[in-house]
């Protein structure tokens, strides 16, 4: 057979970056379930679906008049608990001056038994009357320090019912963005039962990619003590870039993909990027390294793996099997099966075999003279 024509390329040791190119996923850098933290009607929706809302901002409005009634009930009993703690401190002085008449009485008239001057009865009986006395104010303390605890008490109750009142003013928990209104004004909810809104934080986002785990090592040792910049374009055809910043290194290497799981912090203040998005990532770990590259058109796919065909000196082909690091700009990274200078086929594979000869010719002509083997390789 005459020799096929095949387009073909030099195998070049170059300096390329360790990088890792992997598709990421754009994540909200917090979301919130907005819920409420009392029961009743919501009265009010104060944004509209879609809008960025600061922390604090009001959002909506539970009918307040059923908690304003409980805090005025609540105040009430706290005003009646003070005019007992009066009205014991007032019974616990008279009773104290009372144990005090009573207590001198009884000491004179124990000196006047002792002196035979009074029977023992009068001794007995104003003796008595001091115990009681005594007693008395014992009774008084402990109604004062009910009527104490009782206030202490409801002025819980006004505090929880000032709380709850506050809580009839739904705000942001977080800065972010709206989705949509899941529960409109007029129905009735529950506490801490359905979202009202979900708030995403879009600024700024979170970039979630998964890099192979022999970059593992690689990834702690550089980036400790410094922070590695992780380079995100966007997947749309609106060709949108931006630099994150990696911010964390999970602490375990997933056993079934054989993977870690990375996150980068990307700034987001004109909202280009958005939760669920997915964009291309490009991690450069080392600046340079010396590698054997070749077009990317030279790697072929077959059963028994990735191989390029590589071209020998009396012109005959043969199926080297090769192991691909990863792509760079059109160029395979290759790091086994191919060593810098030899000639490798990229165009015109399909019309191969190993052992075929072969003539280079450009890669115009090429695939002007040989169409079946150029539009197949593609």
């Amino acid at each position: 057979m005459p020799p096929i024509p095949v387009t073909t390329a030099t195998a070049t040791s170059e300096n390329v970056p360790l990088e890792v190119n992997i598709v990421g996923t754009i994540d909200a850098s917090s979301r919130v379930e907005v819920k409420s933290q009392v029961a009743g009607q919501i009265m009010k929706v104060s944004f509209t679906e879609g809008q960025d809302v600061k922390q604090g901002e009001l959002l909506f409005q539970i009918d307040k008049r059923p908690y304003q009634d409980a805090v005025t009930q609540a105040e009430a009993a706290v005003e009646r608990d003070r005019s007992q703690i009066a009205q014991a401190q007032a019974a616990q002085q008279k009773d104290a001056a009372s144990a005090a008449q009573a207590e001198a009485d009884a000491k004179r008239f124990v000196s006047l038994a002792d002196q035979k001057l009074i029977s023992e009865q009068q001794r007995l009986q104003y003796t008595t009357a001091a115990d009681a006395a005594k007693a008395a104010i014992r009774s008084d303390e402990a109604a004062v320090s009910v009527a104490q605890a009782n206030l202490r008490a409801d002025q819980a109750a006004v505090e929880r019912a000032k709380l709850d009142l506050t809580y009839c003013d739904i705000t942001a928990p977080v800065s972010g963005r709206t989705g949509n209104l899941l529960v409109h004004a007029g129905n009735l909810v529950k506490v801490n039962d359905v979202a009202l809104v979900v708030i995403n934080g879009v600024d700024p986002v979170f970039v979630n990619f998964n890099a192979p785990e022999q970059y593992t090592n690689v990834v702690q040792s550089k980036g400790a003590g410094r922070s590695l910049s992780v380079e995100v374009a966007s997947r749309d055809g609106e060709n949108h870039h931006a630099t994150a910043q990696l911010s964390v290194v999970d602490n375990t290497v997933d056993s079934q993909t054989g993977t870690i799981h990375l996150k980068a912090t990307l700034a987001n203040p004109q909202r280009i990027w958005w939760p669920g998005q997915f964009v291309d990532t490009r991690l450069v770990l080392d600046a340079k390294r010396t590698a054997t590259v070749v077009p990317t058109e030279a790697v072929q796919n077959g059963q028994a793996g990735t191989f390029i065909y590589v071209v020998k000196a009396d012109k005959s082909v043969e199926a080297r099997k090769v192991t691909v690091s990863r792509t760079l700009d059109r160029k395979a990274i290759i790091e086994s099966g191919i060593s810098p200078g030899e000639t490798v086929v990229t165009d015109g594979q399909m019309m191969l075999a190993p052992g075929a000869h072969v003539m280079n010719v450009p890669a115009a002509q090429g695939e002007g003279a040989a169409p079946p083997a150029g539009g197949e390789g593609r």
